[in-house]
């Protein structure tokens, strides 16, 4: 992703800049939901091509004819 592009320096200054908006208290939280906001991303579009397979599709207009 993006984060291949980023230097030691950006990061550093990434997290100085959330320390500062967020506080020392509640980034751990911050990160905690933002982790399992992305895990069930990952899972919701994983679950997605698994529910719709090119082979569901032809099963169901073969047996409406």
């Amino acid at each position: 992703m993006f984060l291949s592009t980023l230097g030691p320096g950006e990061i550093a200054l990434i997290v100085v800049v959330a320390l500062l908006l967020f506080g020392a208290r509640r980034l751990p939280e911050l990160g905690k939901a933002v982790g399992q906001g992305i895990r069930e991303l990952r899972k919701s579009i994983s679950g997605l091509g698994e529910e719709v397979s090119p082979g569901d599709e032809d099963k169901d207009s073969s047996s409406t004819k």
